[in-house]
């Protein structure tokens, strides 16, 4: 179960919560950064963070799904743009928002920062995320 809790005393959030608790005893999944290739390593969207930032999306989808979950499991993330422009941060977190990455909401942190580990990349997103009990979990005793 996710609590996500908005501090009262603090500014209001626009579409992120200040906080996420997880009772403790659920299985978390600690995500790599999802990164704009496509499964053959090709750059997607040179120079377009927006489509980037979809491909991205995408790719933590798959990376989810792998592992039991989904965007709507997803605790916290860190979103990173290169830029220093609000507009294009702003642009990258429009594409988080309607992904529904962001409901519930999470909590989340927006940087701009100056590079990226792949030439060319704009984006990146880590996330944690819950990885719900299914039926028969609970059968197969604790995995490696």
């Amino acid at each position: 179960m996710i609590r996500r809790v908005t501090v009262p005393g603090l500014f209001p959030p626009p579409t992120y919560s200040h906080a996420s608790v997880v009772e403790a005893g659920t299985k978390l999944a600690f995500l790599a950064g999802a990164v704009p290739l496509t499964a053959d390593g090709e750059l997607v969207g040179p120079r377009d963070p927006v489509r980037q930032a979809e491909q991205v999306i995408a790719n933590l989808r798959e990376q989810l799904r792998a592992v039991g979950s989904d965007l709507e499991h997803v605790v916290v993330s860190e979103v990173y743009v290169v830029g220093d422009e609000p507009a294009t941060l702003s642009a990258v977190w429009d594409v988080v928002e309607a992904s529904g990455l962001s409901l519930g909401p999470h909590s989340s942190t927006l940087l701009g920062v100056s590079c990226l580990g792949y030439t060319g990349q704009l984006v990146e997103i880590t996330v944690t995320a819950v990885v719900p009990e299914r039926e028969g979990d609970e059968a197969q005793g604790p995995s490696a």
